[in-house]
């Protein structure tokens, strides 16, 4: 059984645009248009896309936040719409990682009230919330009122308390964004320990480096539905993107370098090595650049 599944989810909103000072126009916007996606037990999936492609509705649908138009979704065979109690109680959810906290609360008191909110006792709720202020490299800062906490802490701290709950499946909706290097990766690094645990991970996310270093498979998602899946690489592949093989001659005064573009790198550096070595000459330096992910992206969002 998949962590998360998703079939054919189609959600539209309406809303109205006033036109002069009385009459409103009625306009309908398809979020939606048949999402289908699996997320498998200690995943990570990207879910990527441009804005207003239908990321963030995605994500609410399978956290029990939007009802589908149609479709169905199960989080470890819970049905969002009809067992949304259960759903809610076996995932973690970070979708504004700088809100939804009491200010005037330390970290540590925060933690506390929301492992309250989900049954823990008290004595359980301050273990898990020591425990997860280490995990997030924040014990030192457990006593400080949250309104003190950088962008960077509050992000971590969502993330703590999206697992006070110790939940299997954890939804991730821009983690980083905002966030400066060094807690960038401080997040990343947390992602792959939950993968290592186990855990299912859907991530949403801008940042398309930072996609390719995290996440197992990725979907991209373009006019509400998924355009392409796969792995990084597989998708990249199944483009036909072509990586660039750089060979300098040892030995060339001038500095000369060979460089090569193809889509299948292993055969082609056979073919140039034995070419080399049949000539006589030697390799002095060689660096096979691969295609990004965010190649791939483009290619995809844009037709």
């Amino acid at each position: 059984m998949n962590a998360v599944e998703a079939v054919e989810l189609r959600k539209r909103f309406i809303s109205y645009e006033r036109i002069g000072l009385i009459r409103r126009r009625k306009t309908i916007a398809n979020a939606l248009n048949g999402v289908s996606l699996n997320v498998k037990w200690g995943e990570v999936y990207g879910l990527l896309g441009p804005n207003g492609a239908g990321k963030t509705t995605t994500v609410k649908i399978l956290s029990t936040l939007l009802i589908p138009d149609s479709g169905f979704a199960r989080i470890n065979g819970f049905d969002v719409v009809k067992e949304a109690k259960k759903v809610r109680g076996i995932i973690g959810l970070v979708l504004y990682p700088d809100k939804g906290f009491y200010s005037r609360l330390s970290g540590f008191e925060n933690l506390v009230y929301f492992g309250r909110l989900y049954g823990l006792s008290r004595g359980k709720a301050e273990e898990r919330a020591r425990e997860l202020l280490r995990l997030v490299n924040l014990d030192w800062a457990a006593n400080r009122p949250y309104e003190e906490y950088s962008l960077g802490m509050r992000a971590r701290l969502s993330i703590a308390r999206a697992l006070i709950h110790d939940p299997p499946v954890v939804f991730l909706d821009e983690p980083t964004i905002g966030l400066d290097p060094v807690s960038s990766r401080s997040i990343r690094d947390l992602i792959k320990g939950l993968k290592r645990e186990g855990r299912a991970v859907l991530l949403t996310s801008h940042n398309l480096w930072e996609v390719e270093e995290v996440c197992d498979r990725v979907g991209i998602i373009g006019s509400g539905k998924v355009l392409m899946e796969g792995s990084p690489r597989d998708i990249k592949d199944r483009l036909g993107l072509r990586y660039v093989i750089e060979i300098e001659i040892e030995g060339d005064s001038k500095g000369k370098v060979i460089r090569v573009e193809t889509t299948d790198p292993v055969a082609e550096l056979k073919r140039i090595m034995n070419e080399i070595e049949g000539n006589g000459l030697r390799i002095s330096r060689m660096r096979v650049n691969e295609p990004s992910l965010e190649e791939a992206y483009i290619r995809v969002v844009s037709g």
